[in-house]
């Protein structure tokens, strides 16, 4: 593009380029003096500003440094309300979910108290992992949105909490189901048939819940191969009457026939033991 700009064009474009870098420098000039200030009214005006343009770096600074300066005073409140909403909007949600947590603290009665309790729970929710990393903060949020719910009953928000909560149970759920299937892939029959069964105890309407009835089924058995006589007949019994169970809950399943498959097996090597 540059071939056929002349060279009054690119003179227009040096000075334009120019008079915004002085401005842009002017107005760090400008915001660095303001920080340097001992005038906090001005310091609030320009908070506001700066926070409703966007700008909520600038926001957040000057905001921060007003909130021991406004403590104790009918400015506190929304001081503290538009610092935690910079922080939040900058990306940071560790520290604003603490924020907005803190200010349902300091501040029950205020007209902000039930959009800060939800955001609290929302920025958990924005810092869960994916399934397979820990689940500290999916855990929290679920806390903390059914603690939003039992506090403010009739709230607007009532519907998106529980949306949120089904989602985020949903991640648990799938962590769980991954670590019996990793048990069973590695052989660890015992731990896969322990983990299956507190699966199914916890999440009795799963989708998953068909499949590891068939793995605790399978687990039993292959647990019963390697045993004495005793323990033999004892894993073999609990693998029958698991399938019994399974057949029972899901009678048209996909797995059925794997499960009638070693259902055989099992009443076979019964029936052989001496």
């Amino acid at each position: 593009m540059l071939k056929n700009t002349n060279f009054a064009d690119l003179k227009i474009i040096k000075i334009i380029s120019f008079i915004i870098a002085i401005n842009l420098l002017t107005s760090c000039d400008g915001y660095n003096k303001l920080l340097k200030s001992n005038d906090y009214e001005l310091k609030m005006t320009k908070a506001k500003e700066y926070f409703d343009k966007g700008q909520y770096i600038k926001s957040s600074q000057l905001y921060e440094e007003l909130i021991p300066v406004v403590k104790g005073t009918d400015k506190a409140e929304e001081v503290y309300y538009h610092y935690t909403w910079s922080e939040y909007n900058m990306g940071d949600y560790i520290i604003s979910q603490y924020h907005f947590k803190n200010f349902t603290k300091q501040f029950p009665s205020s007209k902000h108290s039930e959009e800060c309790y939800f955001m609290n729970a929302y920025c958990y929710y924005l810092t869960s992992s994916n399934y397979k990393l820990d689940q500290t903060s999916t855990k929290n949020a679920i806390k903390e949105f059914q603690s939003f719910i039992d506090v403010y009953s009739e709230s607007s928000r009532i519907d998106t909490c529980n949306n949120i909560i089904d989602k985020l149970r949903y991640k648990l759920e799938k962590k769980d189901y991954e670590i019996v299937k990793q048990y069973f892939k590695v052989d660890d029959w015992k731990a896969a048939i322990i983990s299956s069964k507190n699966f199914i105890k916890e999440y009795p309407s799963s989708e998953f819940t068909e499949e590891l009835y068939l793995i605790s089924i399978n687990s039993y058995y292959l647990l019963a191969l390697n045993s004495i006589k005793v323990k033999k007949i004892e894993r073999l019994d609990m693998a029958i009457e698991n399938y019994i169970k399974f057949l029972d809950l899901y009678p048209k399943s996909s797995y059925l026939s794997r499960a009638e498959s070693i259902y055989s097996s099992c009443k076979k090597l019964k029936e052989n033991i001496d």
